[in-house]
């Protein structure tokens, strides 16, 4: 007999009240007319093989219907169980190969630094032997009075020809390496628009950068080698922050070793740093904080406004220590690549030059997290250095007494929407600067071999030079801009203070009543 398929459980359900229906009626008819049960009884002797038969035909059916229900139920709890195993089985499968790839990662980012410090601690033996055979020789030709005559003057005309004294000795403590690239940039007649395209900047502002680090940076020349120029020290720290480009790269470009140009770049940032931080990114004085409140009032009709904010992060390798703390799940999610960052805060005047950076916390951090943990938080909190005045930022950070941000909830009202439009063109001059920062300086928009506890050396030279660039008039070829990608992170207590949002409703009712915030013809 073939057994009956059926396409649904409501099916099933179905053929469970017929049979259901059936039986109730059977059990009425049993229950019926004892002359009946007689009769038909009495019908049965005397036709005993035609209803007894039929009889048991309709019971074998109805056995067969319920045998062939049991199976179908057995079938499906079957393939139910099937495909919760197979489930199972994919799921557990995704886990290990996300493990197996996280694994891998984290061993190639491992063995790349590993790579890059077994360079560096060969390079650093290499010349400490060096500096042990040239010292030897130095010594056998100082027993010989002749000889030490014609070494230092072949000592002395090689210093001045810049070229080396002879080839057997030179080899004995350095490489040939050729620096022809840099030579044609360092003369006089080099167009000024190539070199402006190589360092970012004019001639005229590298001489002065050159100026100012002269008396931190400059080396003196010793017994076995020429020290290297103030000029060519700030030209591969300049070139390897605007490229980004490997530090072999760079070894190639100068004709200097990788080592020494990785020691080079961190020393000329270091005294940009220490030198030129101090005089070019600063705090305003009152006299430019009442220029910087009237240019941002022109420009949005906000009064008392001495900044735009914004907090940009930076993409650097997976770190050894606390990863989860630097990853930057909107970057990974966006790109679908792990990514991990560190922030660079910044608070900019009207011509887009940084007053105030904070930079190096952990690109997991919000934007609110990051303001309170800044010195600036602390200056204007507690010292009272924000008093009276405002510092635009976006929806990321929380409305505080010096603090002004944009509307953020549903439903804007006219005037709150209008607010919002004028806020942003001030927000718009610290988006501007982030990106031409980034722009300027490609080192920032990809990882790089620097160590994170260096990082921050690095990217307060990079704000350093923006502003000596934006002072300078230094403009920025439209290629090298760049689009900006952080997120603004609405935090979980977006409103601090209660004088602020009256503060910040009587502004924008201010801007509707003088009409500037677009709406004159009402």
């Amino acid at each position: 007999m073939k057994l009956p398929t059926f396409a649904d459980p409501e099916s099933l359900s179905h053929i469970y009240s017929l049979l259901q229906s059936s039986f109730d009626q059977m059990n009425e008819s049993n229950n019926g007319s004892t002359r009946k049960r007689r009769r038909k009884n009495e019908k049965n002797r005397d036709d005993p093989d035609g209803s007894s038969q039929k009889e048991g035909d309709k019971k074998k059916e109805w056995k067969g219907i319920l045998t062939s229900l049991i199976l179908l139920e057995e079938q499906e709890k079957h393939e139910q169980e099937e495909l919760d195993k197979a489930t199972e089985e994919d799921k557990l499968s995704l886990d290990a190969n996300h493990k197996k790839k996280t694994k891998a990662m984290s061993e190639y980012y491992s063995n790349l630094e590993d790579y890059y410090s077994h360079v560096e601690e060969s390079e650093r033996i290499m010349r400490k032997k060096s500096r042990v055979v040239a010292g030897a020789v130095a010594v056998a030709a100082a027993s010989d009075g002749l000889e030490k005559v014609q070494m230092d003057k072949g000592l002395k005309s090689g210093a001045a020809g810049g070229g080396p004294v002879s080839g057997h000795q030179r080899r004995l403590w350095v490489k040939d390496r050729s620096g022809a690239w840099w030579d044609e940039c360092n003369r006089p007649d080099f167009p000024e628009e190539e070199f402006k395209k190589v360092f970012r900047m004019g001639r005229a502002t590298f001489d002065m950068v050159c100026e100012e680090l002269n008396s931190v940076i400059a080396k003196e020349d010793t017994t076995l080698r020429n020290a290297i120029p103030v000029r060519q020290r700030v030209a591969v720290c300049l070139w390897r922050l605007a490229t980004g480009d490997p530090l072999r790269l760079v070894s190639k470009r100068f004709g200097l070793g990788i080592s020494t140009c990785h020691k080079l770049v961190l020393e000329v940032c270091t005294a940009i740093r220490t030198v030129l931080m101090p005089k070019y990114l600063q705090w305003p004085d009152e006299a430019a904080l009442r220029k910087i409140k009237g240019e941002f009032e022109s420009i949005s009709g906000i009064p008392n406004v001495v900044g735009s904010m914004h907090t940009s992060h930076i993409p650097i390798i997976a770190p050894k220590i606390s990863v989860a703390a630097y990853f930057n799940k909107r970057h990974t999610e966006r790109n679908q690549k792990t990514s991990y960052s560190i922030t660079v805060q910044g608070v900019v005047d009207p011509k887009g030059v940084f007053t105030d950076v904070c930079i190096g916390w952990p690109g997991s951090m919000p934007d609110d997290q990051v303001l309170e943990k800044s010195a600036l938080f602390h200056r204007a909190t507690n010292g009272g250095l924000l008093k009276g005045v405002w510092i635009v930022g976006s929806s990321g950070y929380p409305l505080l007494d010096w603090v002004l941000v944009p509307y953020t909830q549903q439903n804007l009202t006219w005037t709150q929407h209008a607010f919002n439009e004028k806020i942003g063109e001030i927000q718009k001059v610290a988006k501007d600067a982030f990106a031409r920062l980034k722009g300027r300086w490609s080192c920032l928009q990809k990882r790089t071999e620097v160590k994170l506890q260096d990082l921050p050396i690095v990217l307060g030279a990079c704000c350093v030079l923006h502003n000596i660039c934006e002072l300078q008039n230094e403009e920025i070829d439209p290629e090298l801009k760049v689009e900006l990608l952080d997120d603004d992170m609405v935090p979980e207590q977006p409103l601090r203070s209660v004088s602020s949002m009256k503060a910040r409703d009587a502004i924008a009712h201010n801007l509707l009543h003088h009409g500037l915030a677009g709406t004159s013809f009402l």
